[in-house]
């Protein structure tokens, strides 16, 4: 059966942040699905919840299930919500697992720290909008600059969103994950803090970080991250 795959995006972006990696699973021939979580894209105008982010993403997996192998792979707030997901006690129809830009663990100091900075970003005017233009202007190859707001931003249900995380018992749930499993970090990205950690816990998971990049590794190195895809979806179709 053929591997079907579902991509779960990050804080503030949309589904729209996958184009690239839609596109090279389209002309591979697997199946894609990338979500809106609540508050998101398409569902801006809905209030961001955990029981409702989980619900998407429960919903496109166990649909996907149906036609073959699921390989989920979340970015950001998408990796945690899809590690609290996979490692659930009673485990869902995921076949393998892509974590990418997420080993932190949402709580404490750290979390408080992102959220004082994001409240700041959102005070200034355009809602700092113009300085996360520039940023992107000089990290993102032109081909993917567009992708991360092209579904709009998700201001409003950001500091929810954010709150919501420090409930998420992840380390339990990396115990319990018992598919194949593939950490990618950019070598620059900010939520490394606990990626030793989580390697030590979660059972044969594989950590690949790419060079010279940023949190943004799916948009600022997309035919690497697309290999990495290759990677995960050979394995299965092995297994």
């Amino acid at each position: 059966m053929v591997v079907q795959v579902v991509l779960v995006h990050g804080i503030r972006t949309s589904a729209t942040m996958w184009r690239a990696q839609r596109e090279y699973l389209h002309a591979r021939g697997n199946p894609v699905v990338a979500v809106d979580l609540p508050g998101h894209g398409t569902r801006m105008a809905e209030t961001f919840t955990l029981d409702g982010a989980f619900a998407t993403i429960d919903d496109a997996v166990r649909d996907a299930a149906t036609r073959g192998p699921v390989l989920l792979v979340g970015h950001s707030m998408g990796g945690l919500l899809s590690i609290d997901y996979v490692g659930r006690e009673d485990p869902p129809p995921v076949h393998a697992f892509i974590a990418a830009s997420c080993t932190a663990i949402p709580r404490g100091v750290g979390l408080a720290t992102y959220r004082l900075l994001a409240r700041g970003f959102d005070s200034l005017p355009d809602r700092g909008m113009w300085l996360a233009d520039r940023v992107l202007d000089r990290t993102l190859p032109p081909e993917t600059r567009a992708d991360f707001g092209a579904g709009g931003y998700a201001f409003d249900a950001q500091d929810t969103a954010l709150r919501s995380l420090s409930v998420l018992d992840l380390l339990a749930a990396l115990q319990r994950i018992d598919v194949p499993l593939w950490f990618i970090n950019g070598q620059f990205d900010q939520l490394r803090v606990n990626e030793q950690l989580f390697m030590r816990i979660a059972k044969d998971a594989e950590l690949i970080v790419v060079p010279r990049t940023s949190h943004l590794v799916t948009a600022m190195r997309p035919r690497v991250f697309n290999a990495l895809l290759e990677l995960a979806i050979t394995t299965l179709e092995q297994t």
